[in-house]
């Protein structure tokens, strides 16, 4: 059997010796070399370059969420370096963990590119070659936007190599641009519903982040805004947001017509290992779910990423997305929720009253539902289930439940820990027609920008802005209404110059002092992981800013 050896952080593998090694993917016991260079071997390999996606996204989401305006640490610990950055150093914990897993990807990646070149030639071969230069060039975009400039390492690796160089940040930019290109040139554009597959609009609307990302930079050029919103147009494809909000995450509904491009879950691809293989996303988004909570074989959940004040506050009356993001009415048995059609007769037992309610509102809801108020029933007072209340009370349900990413169909019981089959939806319409907006504000038509963004509050039911409203900040704004958890927070405030100013006003834990560094540097980017710097023989390799 081959096997890979790499003595580097960037590596396949965990970083633990130059022992490391991870064998290749084998069909029963043919060598892998000679299954694919069969069409059939070679599909598997492209199916498995998608499954890497898998543990990208669906571990654990603190370089994701963590230190932001958005989230905070609630009753059970974030991991402390990335929550509060004064406590950030390279060796901090779950550092690395992006870091190791986008290089996995990027490598099956390159063996895909690798083996399309002398395996059995089919016609799919070009398709094939350009759905894996848009995975790994998503993996090096979040490397990018992560860590700064990284190795770019883009062949197949057969044999140890023990030393690599880390590449600017403005030269990554350019490789994932030309990745995309050339992956927009060859997939297809069949629809992402139908074949679950990377096409033309999944490339376009990475390239439109990608450019909209690059324009901040110094290297950057306000030609990178133009070329963003043109590429958020053609991915729009003209496309009206006609989902009702509270439709586009239900159980079951993973594939709307909406997603652009999401990692696909299900059963049987996680069975063998479904703690480490499944999605763990619904699981840190507030509040504890355990104990009675979890009748019916529904998964626990932790008390971790507590949304805050600030997030909360967001919004306003009569949009669709508060009802629909938080479960502000839980029922004894929480999962009833998605579990009984008729409700008739379930009983409530926690209430989270709105910003908007007045005393009359809080009667009238006390009044109305008088006959369904379940022993022991809490109303939740605006203001008492924030991020920053839940520490004063160390009781379960104490903050607002976040359902969009409910698994109420999970693959074990709760005793197994976090395990979902419910898709990671990385793209989806509503975020593109934001980005659109964004792009089009940066490169100087606000109004185009404006209509963009009002597509997006016409669906969920709110009135549209005004051009005196409109700039960074209320995008940002509404950016935390549409999109709460689902993992671009941390990349929408380092990309527009915001982290230090939000998350230190907004996350409790965070202070502005938190962000210095060595050398007077700013702790803006995450620390490349130590583990990756004292395994490369390169010694000239640098470590970040303010590390």
């Amino acid at each position: 059997m081959k096997k890979i050896i790499i003595c580097l952080g960037i590596a396949l593998t965990t970083f633990t010796s130059c022992s490391d090694f991870i064998d290749e993917d084998v069909r029963s016991s043919v060598p892998a070399d000679s299954n694919y260079k069969t069409a059939a071997g070679f599909q598997y390999l492209v199916n498995s370059t998608y499954a890497r996606l898998k543990t990208v996204y669906g571990g654990e989401p603190w370089l994701f969420c963590s230190g932001t305006d958005m989230y905070a640490e609630g009753r059970d610990p974030e991991p402390a370096g990335l929550s509060r950055y004064l406590q950030l150093i390279p060796t901090s914990s779950n550092v690395d963990y992006l870091y190791t897993q986008c290089y996995r990807a990027i490598q099956s990646a390159n063996k895909t590119i690798y083996y399309s070149g002398i395996t059995e030639q089919t016609s799919s071969i070009p398709v094939l070659v350009g759905e894996a230069k848009f995975i790994r060039a998503l993996n090096y975009f979040l490397l990018v936007q992560t860590y700064g400039g990284v190795p770019i390492v883009d062949y197949n690796i057969s044999e140890a190599v023990m030393s690599f160089d880390r590449n600017s940040d403005e030269e990554v930019y350019a490789f994932i641009i030309k990745d995309l290109q050339e992956s927009l040139a060859a997939v297809g554009t069949g629809s992402y519903a139908a074949t679950g597959k990377v096409n033309k609009r999944a490339v376009q609307d990475l390239l439109a982040k990608v450019h909209l990302t690059r324009g901040y930079e110094t290297f950057g050029t306000a030609a990178d805004f133009t070329t963003a919103a043109t590429y958020a147009d053609a991915a729009i494809a003209g496309q009206a947001l006609n989902v009702a909000w509270a439709q586009l995450f239900l159980p079951a509904n993973d594939l709307n017509a909406e997603v652009i491009f999401s990692v696909q879950f299900d059963k049987n691809s996680t069975s063998t290992s479904p703690t480490t293989l499944g999605n763990n996303q619904f699981y840190y988004f507030s509040s504890y779910l355990g104990g009675s909570e979890t009748k019916g074989g529904a998964p626990l959940r932790a008390y971790r990423l507590c949304p805050t004040g600030y997030a909360l506050g967001l919004f306003e009356k009569d949009d669709k997305r508060w009802t629909a993001t938080f479960m502000n009415e839980v029922y004894e048995n929480y999962y009833d929720f998605f579990r009984v059609a008729d409700k008739t007769n379930l009983k409530i037992k926690h209430f989270y009253e709105p910003k908007w309610f007045t005393a009359t509102d809080k009667a009238n809801y006390l009044a109305t539902n008088a006959g369904k108020l379940a022993t022991g029933f809490t109303y939740h007072p605006w203001g008492e289930y924030s991020a920053e209340y839940t520490l004063t009370k160390n009781i379960d349900y104490q903050t607002i439940p976040v359902k969009k990413f409910d698994d109420p169909d999970p693959l074990t019981p709760s005793s197994t820990g976090p395990v979902s089959t419910r898709d990671f939806i990385v793209s989806r319409l509503a975020e593109t027609y934001l980005v659109a907006a964004e792009a089009y504000l940066k490169a100087g038509n606000p109004d185009t920008g404006l209509a963009r963004l009002n597509e997006v509050r016409r669906r969920a039911g709110v009135a549209n802005a005004t051009l005196a409203q409109f700039n960074i900040d209320y995008i940002l704004d509404e950016r935390g209404r549409e999109l709460l958890g689902e993992y671009h927070r941390w990349f929408d405030l380092k990309r527009t110059g915001t982290l230090i100013a939000r998350a230190s006003q907004h996350n409790y834990n965070v202070k502005e002092a938190n962000f210095n560094g060595t050398n007077g540097a700013k702790k803006i980017l995450r620390p490349i992981p130590q583990s990756a710097i004292d395994l490369n023989q390169n010694k000239n390799f640098p470590q970040n800013p303010g590390y």
